[in-house]
């Protein structure tokens, strides 16, 4: 996996951990960092944001999961309304865990990420979500997220 692809996977991951805990996002980040990233290394039948990785990240993978997940943590009354502006009578509250935690990685990129292409920013997204959920979920993210291209006039 290459590492852009794994830190979004990552940031999913945390994103969706603090949200269930209820916790800081930052701190679940540290507290992933201090445990070693410890996930399973292949995925089972369940599906999970965390599926797919075992061990330590490279540092520029880490440097990435925490650029996604402290801009997401930031901005996020700015990315809910700007998903929730694009998502057609789905308010984000209403939208399962991980597809919500996938838009927010995808609008934040989209917003504020200039350098990676709008292209690979929803490709992304919608793998990570047809990994992370199912089917329907990759079409959904694709939708919302080229409206979020559009509305923002992005690149």
């Amino acid at each position: 996996m290459k590492s852009r692809s794994l830190a979004r996977r990552l940031a999913v991951a945390v994103l969706y951990e603090a949200e269930i805990k209820e916790a800081s996002p930052l701190e679940v980040f540290r507290a992933r960092s201090r445990t070693d990233w410890q996930m399973p290394e292949e995925p089972d039948d369940e599906r999970g944001p965390a599926s797919g990785f075992k061990g330590s990240p490279a540092s520029e993978v880490l440097d990435y999961v925490y650029i996604l997940v402290a801009g997401v943590d930031e901005g996020r009354e700015r990315i809910d309304a700007l998903i929730a502006a694009s998502a057609e009578h789905w308010g984000i509250e209403r939208m399962p865990v991980v597809d919500a935690n996938v838009l927010r990685v995808g609008a934040f990129e989209l917003s504020c990420r200039l350098d990676v292409p709008v292209a690979v920013v929803i490709n992304e997204a919608v793998e990570l979500a047809k990994t992370l959920s199912t089917e329907d979920s990759g079409r959904f993210v694709n939708g919302v997220l080229g409206r979020v291209a559009e509305t923002r006039s992005v690149r």
